[in-house]
Parts: C-alpha cells; sequence; structure tokens
C-alpha cells in the first residue's frame, strides 16, 4: 500500500510539475490561454483579415506552391519538400534544395495543419503562414532567389501569372512579393486533415480507438504532457496568432538514460530559438511540434535523427522527464499517437502556366552570381 502511494504520489507531483512549468512560462508572457488536454480539430482555420480566403486565390497558391520557377534553378518548389501528395513533408533527415544544398541543420515539418501553427519554423522566427511563404524561397539553401524583385520579375514574365493575379489581387500592381505568399498561405489554410479515430473518440464513438490507445491517454496525462502538448492539435494551450510556444529540448541532457540519447542522436547540436533572439536563455528552446498525424512524420525531432515513434517517445521520457519507460507503456502511447492521424484532402497536380515560344530559365547563372553576393554581405 505504501509503495502504491508512493507511486501515485510521484505521479501527482509530475503533473502539478508540468503545470506549474505552463503557468510560468504564461506568466512570463503576460498571455491568457485555458489549459486543457486534447479536443475535437477545430471546425474551421484561421483566417486574418488582410488575406481572406478565396478560391481563385486558392487555385492560384496551390500553382505557385508547385511551381519550381520560383527557385533559383527551377527545380525547387514548396512540393519538393512539403509533398503534399504523401504526408506534407519529404520523410528525409534533412532536406535538399538547390544545386545539390543540404538545408542544415533542420528537418522539414508537415505543411498539413501548419495553418494552425501560433508561429512558423522550428525556431518560431515567422508570425504567420504569409511570413513562412516568403522564407524558403530566398533561402540560399532552399529555394536560393537572390531577392524578391528578381522572384516577381520571373513571374511577370509568364503570360499565364500575369492574368491570374490580375483577376485575385486587381489591376494595380498585381503581382508582388506579398501577393505572392499571400497565395501561397490560403492554400496552405486548405491542408487540413480533421476527423482522426481520436475525434470521433472524443464526439461519444468509445469504440473509435483502441483500449491501448485509451490507455496511452491515461499515461500520457499521468505524466502531464499537456503542459506542452495541450490543446485541440496538442501543441499550444491557446497562445494568440502570432505568438509562440516554445519549450526547451532536452530539458535533462545529463540525464544518464538521456546522455545516450544526446550523444547519438546529436539532440544539443542546434540551439533552437537563440538562433533568431540571440538571447542565452532561448537555447535550446525549440516551437512545440504538434501530435496531429506523428505518425506519419518520421523521422522525429528538429533535425530528423530519430527513426521511429517508438523510440521518439522514449527519447522523450527520459529527456523531458527523467523516465524510463516499459515496453507496454510505449505500446500504449504509441497506440494514442497513432489515433491522431486524420483524413487528408485529395490533392491533385495542378496545371502550370507555360510561356509559349521562349524560356524565363535563360538567367540562373547571372541570378546565382547575385545570389553569392547577397550571402557574402
Amino acid at each position: 500500500m505504501e509503495k502504491s502511494d508512493n507511486l501515485y504520489g510521484r505521479k501527482r507531483r509530475r503533473l502539478a510539475t508540468a503545470r506549474a512549468v505552463l503557468a510560468a512560462g504564461l506568466g512570463l508572457g503576460g498571455i491568457a490561454v485555458a489549459f486543457a488536454f486534447g479536443g475535437e480539430f477545430p471546425s474551421k482555420v484561421p483566417v486574418p483579415a488582410d488575406n481572406p480566403m478565396t478560391p481563385a486565390k486558392i487555385s492560384l497558391g496551390k500553382q505557385l506552391f508547385f511551381d519550381p520557377r520560383l527557385s533559383l534553378t527551377g527545380d525547387v518548389s514548396c512540393q519538393t519538400c512539403h509533398d503534399v501528395m504523401s504526408n506534407g513533408s519529404d520523410s528525409l533527415p534533412l532536406a535538399f534544395g538547390v544545386l545539390g544544398r543540404v538545408d542544415t541543420p533542420r528537418h522539414p515539418p508537415s505543411v498539413f495543419n501548419a495553418a494552425f501553427n501560433t508561429v512558423q519554423f522550428w525556431d518560431g522566427r515567422a508570425n504567420s503562414l504569409e511570413a513562412q511563404a516568403k522564407g524558403p524561397i530566398l533561402n540560399p539553401v532552399e529555394m536560393g532567389m537572390p531577392n524578391a524583385a528578381d522572384v516577381v520579375k520571373r513571374l511577370q514574365e509568364i503570360p499565364g501569372y500575369r492574368e491570374e493575379f490580375r483577376k485575385v489581387f486587381g489591376d494595380k500592381d498585381p503581382i508582388t512579393f506579398d501577393h505572392i505568399a499571400q497565395a501561397i498561405a490560403t492554400y496552405e489554410r486548405t491542408l487540413v486533415t480533421p476527423d482522426s479515430p481520436y475525434d470521433r473518440y472524443v464526439k461519444g464513438d468509445k469504440t473509435a480507438i483502441s483500449s491501448d490507445a485509451q490507455a496511452g491517454i491515461n499515461i500520457i496525462r499521468s505524466f502531464g504532457c499537456e503542459a506542452c502538448h495541450a490543446g485541440p492539435m496538442f501543441d499550444n494551450p491557446g497562445t494568440p496568432m502570432g505568438t509562440g510556444w516554445f519549450q526547451k529540448f532536452p530539458v535533462q541532457p545529463h540525464n544518464p538514460v538521456c546522455a545516450k540519447y544526446v550523444q547519438k542522436y546529436h539532440l544539443t547540436d542546434d540551439l533552437g530559438r537563440f538562433d533568431v533572439t540571440h538571447n542565452p536563455a532561448d537555447k535550446h528552446f525549440f516551437k512545440v511540434p504538434s501530435w496531429r498525424n506523428v505518425a506519419l512524420q518520421a523521422p522525429y525531432f528538429q533535425n530528423g535523427s530519430v527513426r521511429t515513434l517508438q523510440t521518439a517517445v522514449r527519447v522523450m521520457a527520459a529527456c523531458q522527464l527523467g523516465q524510463t519507460l516499459t515496453d507496454k507503456q510505449v505500446t500504449d502511447i504509441v497506440s494514442f499517437l497513432d489515433s491522431l492521424t486524420g483524413k487528408f484532402p485529395k490533392e491533385t497536380m495542378p496545371r502550370l502556366p507555360e510561356t509559349p515560344n521562349t524560356t524565363i530559365m535563360m538567367d540562373v547563372s547571372q541570378l546565382q552570381k547575385t545570389a553569392e553576393k547577397t550571402e557574402k554581405k
């Protein structure tokens, strides 16, 4: 009886500590949120007032998302690293960009359900989908365009885009870098995956998930995991759009079990949000990733170093909670995480506007020289 009481007490203390961490984090930011575990998938995506969704804008954004001509070499698109015909990522530890460059040190997250992220990228450096859409296009490793003006100039040379941008954004200066980002973000807001087995379970269908998955929920809650993985997307307790929810990883790098994982998977090589803020307190802090569709998001963590979800669960237990899980606990937790896989929209490849009797890709070598000069500055 005493042993059972001690075990129960430890679980209560873990949960209380986790909630205290959550409360402290919120207090620092002065943000009021509702602490809750999970919940039904949101019925609609947040849409900014200055970028309303229309069918024409969605269609244009989809073309731009798939169009490799937005890259320096004309062979890398948003779709290259964020495959919407599959899981929204590329299933590689690290992505390959223009000229075969490797996008170190971070694994590309899925674009599915990115519309619900309050900030974008692992380090939260973009406060909206629109801001995120601009980043890879001008990143020298990813799509490699030297500047926004050259992106606009290239699209202006495509007759079909001139007409489509005019229909969506009007006759006055229709093709701008802001409009390009707004169109891509609008398409990305259609990439949502509702109606997972877990969603059906919380609606009342208690047969929608297995008994193992239900046990997994209880284990996760007993450890206080919702202190970080909160809310219906399991990534945020409700901070407003543009305000990130960050946690340190790993929390316990010197825990003997965690230390082995740190060494094997290089978990402390990336300084995380520190690269954005340059605040020493932000070292190794990352945007908390969603658990939605996590079963399909291998490899795991910010550097894509862990191959399986089972191992990722063990790493999190050791490095965040100081816990070593049994095989049964891992099985139950993974069963629950599997139940968060939603229904993916049926995507088709768009037809891209052509440039009859000519090509717009003759300036690649000159643009590369411009990009290299920009990098050196």
